[in-house]
């Protein structure tokens, strides 16, 4: 009777674990991260005699290979993000083709003033809506390049943070593994410090996709795809110095901006093979020092095919050596050696403004002419008008070599825009559902409510089955002693 009322206790002890454990899945089955518990049994034994049952632990259920592959799909949704953060953006301060106020709509806009300038030259109030036209036009262009600027910054200083960020999630990582360790020595159960860990894993993987790799005790170092190791014995040291102002003419190559080191060594942040690819942190270097600056070149390319066009004695025979045309690199001629950020400089010849004590006839009869001419002459705006509908190749850029009208060139670099966000769009669209798809193989994994339901049926007949037991002994034991 002593051995069966052993028995029955080690079974009460043993079914109360395991209503713990189930009590746990059912409370954080929709808690991210979490993974399904089940109690671990055997049987315990006194010599050669059975003394019941022992929980031998609590066994955490996970799918490391779901789980990576999941943690990569994660870098990959991160990387499209920041790509397509910018482009969108950046075609959206460019503005669509079709738009009045886009970039294309004011160099319509600035034609269709030209043509009623020409049809009625006498007119101050069509001169006028030239030169307003040819000002907004500037001044779309300066905001499109200011977009950049501005983007460039700030996603310097994202760079900044997520270092921050990434550094204090690793030594996160670095203190749960000293953590598990020391709960595992110490025989304690460590699955919840288990669980917070997955956590700052999948957290830093959108940052940097990882590899895990498992250590002694429980505890993991951490590699990423291109070979950075993150976590090993300690956490690595990531740093970066971000700036307060950013150019276009800076560079990392120039050794202006700052680049990305690891344990004091620089590492490659190219997006899809380098050291980091394939995450945020990697996105953000793309942005920063190849998307924006490759739209850059191509907005200074429209500002300064802008500029070429009205700046020719075949448009405006008035014109001296040097002399700006009706559009000016910051007031001066265009100079194609200083093409850099050259969009960001466009302006209109104040020659032609009256309110930088220019005249305004000037867009009648010249730029260069010393006294106003006769007021019917409408040569000048229809030559300005051809000027801006003529076909040429752009010499800058990196466009291809068809000829196109001003209109056309910046309708082609929205086009561009659109284009390479459409795909970067149907890239992530793909990484999105296989992402999901993992999330949900992993959740499938995870805790099923009915399930633990019956576990929790079962677990009650044990505790009455181990109950009865222990309420027969006591019937025996007091039926001897009322034999004495």
């Amino acid at each position: 009777m002593g051995s069966a009322l052993s028995n029955a206790l080690s079974g009460l002890n043993a079914v109360s674990r395991a209503a713990g454990v189930v009590s746990s899945n059912v409370s954080n089955a929709m808690t991210e991260g979490y993974s399904r518990r089940d109690i671990e049994l055997s049987s315990q034994n006194l010599g050669r005699f059975g003394a019941g049952v022992t929980v031998v632990g609590i066994a955490r259920h996970t799918d490391p290979v779901t789980t990576g592959e999941r943690r990569i799909a994660d870098g990959e949704v991160a990387l499209a993000q920041s790509r397509t953060g910018f482009l969108d953006g950046f075609a959206h301060a460019m503005g669509q083709a079709d738009e009045a106020g886009s970039i294309t709509g004011q160099i319509v806009s600035l034609e269709k003033s030209l043509i009623e300038a020409a049809s009625r030259p006498e007119s101050e109030s069509r001169l006028q809506s030239v030169l307003y036209s040819a000002q907004n036009l500037a001044e779309k262009i300066n905001s499109a390049a200011d977009s950049l600027m501005s983007s460039r910054m700030t996603a310097d200083k994202d760079i900044g943070n997520t270092v921050d960020l990434l550094q204090s999630s690793l030594q996160q990582v670095v203190d749960l593994n000293v953590a598990i360790q020391q709960s595992v020595s110490s025989g304690y159960d460590s699955n919840s410090l288990l669980d917070q860990r997955q956590q700052v894993i999948d957290k830093i993987s959108k940052i940097i996709p990882v590899k895990e790799i498992s250590r002694e005790n429980q505890a993991v170092s951490l590699y990423s795809p291109g070979g950075a190791i993150l976590i090993d014995s300690k956490a690595a040291t990531i740093e970066f110095t971000p700036v307060a102002t950013i150019t276009p003419d800076m560079t990392v190559v120039s050794g202006i901006l700052s680049g990305l080191t690891i344990n004091g060594q620089a590492v490659s942040t190219n997006a899809d093979k380098g050291a980091i690819a394939g995450g945020s942190l990697a996105g953000l270097f793309e942005v920063r020092d190849q998307l924006i600056p490759s739209a850059q070149v191509k907005l200074d390319a429209v500002a300064r095919d802008l500029i070429e066009r009205f700046q020719t004695t075949d448009v405006d025979p008035t014109l001296g050596i040097a002399a700006a045309g009706l559009f000016t690199d910051s007031g001066t001629i265009l100079d194609p050696l200083n093409e850099e950020a050259l969009a960001n400089r466009l302006s209109v010849n104040a020659l032609i403004d009256p309110d930088q004590s220019g005249d305004l006839w000037k867009i009648r009869d010249g730029l260069g002419a010393v006294i106003e001419g006769e007021q019917g002459d409408s040569t000048l705006l229809i030559a300005m008008t051809e000027a801006l509908q003529k076909s040429r190749v752009v010499v800058s850029g990196d466009f291809t070599t068809v000829e196109r009208s001003a209109a056309n060139l910046s309708a082609d670099f929205y086009s561009l825009v659109e284009g390479d966000l459409l795909n970067l769009e149907t890239g992530m669209s793909f990484s999105a559902a296989r992402q999901e798809s993992l999330k949900t193989i992993e959740l499938e994994a995870g805790v099923d409510t009915d399930f633990e339901m019956q576990q929790l049926i079962l677990i009650e007949q044990s505790y009455a089955a181990n109950a009865k037991v222990i309420q027969t002994i006591d019937t025996l034991l007091n039926q001897l002693i009322g034999m004495l």
